[in-house]
């Protein structure tokens, strides 16, 4: 099966999530709260607050991941009787957004393949656009949710990729480092699906990627 292209998610896969970033903004809610919580309560709650709202948003009701984020914190701030401002401690995440760290992989891997690299991300294009820039990236296209007002694991993006850039679904791979958006997502229109498992996680039985892997460099034995 020849490959022709790869579709690559962004954070997670190519540049760092904003995992050690959520934290920090539970913090500043914890220290303002009046209520008897913990960190990591607070953290579970916005996680299923955004969760939520994220499911629903596709078609007349999207919205931006930036939006949804600043919304569904407002709620925990209030869940939580906290008087932090929602849009003043969100702008640590988007400005990680904006300027994350990347994987020294990942810089390996688009220096070397020669194969069209298209990046297709749930993150608002602003903020993608703004991280390829600041890590002066070659890739060949971007897809954002934007683009199609719809989220992976929902079959839109990835849908829009193949009808942009004229491919068919056998002649890609698509790969990032959630089982659920990325793997299940792609997987839903027969486009092969590579896990990259880059801390080690148990990957659950129901759920078979076409492949695992651990860094990006690790594509070349699979193209």
């Amino acid at each position: 099966m020849t490959t022709k292209a790869i579709f690559l998610d962004f954070y997670g896969t190519v540049v760092h999530e904003d995992d050690e970033i959520i934290p920090l903004i539970c913090q500043k809610i914890k220290k303002t709260s009046s209520e008897d919580c913990t960190i990591q309560e607070i953290g579970q709650y916005w996680w299923t607050s955004f969760s939520k709202m994220f499911q629903e948003s596709y078609g007349e009701n999207f919205d931006t991941q930036r939006n949804l984020g600043r919304t569904s914190l407002s709620m925990t701030i209030d869940y939580f009787k906290s008087n932090c401002l929602a849009d003043e401690i969100i702008q640590v995440q988007f400005e990680h957004w904006q300027k994350p760290g990347i994987y020294e992989d990942s810089l390996s891997f688009l220096t070397s393949c020669e194969l069209p690299k298209y990046i297709i991300s749930n993150i608002d294009t602003s903020d993608v656009m703004a991280a390829i820039k600041f890590h002066e990236l070659k890739v060949t296209g971007v897809i954002t949710s934007e683009d199609v007002r719809s989220y992976k694991p929902r079959s839109e993006i990835f849908a829009e990729a193949l009808r942009r850039y004229e491919l068919k679904n056998t002649e890609v791979l698509h790969v990032g480092d959630s089982l659920r958006s990325d793997v299940i997502g792609a997987q839903t229109l027969g486009i092969r699906a590579v896990w990259i498992n880059r801390m080690n996680k148990v990957k659950p039985d129901h759920i078979e990627p076409d492949y695992i892997i651990k860094k990006l460099t690790e594509l070349e034995r699979i193209i």
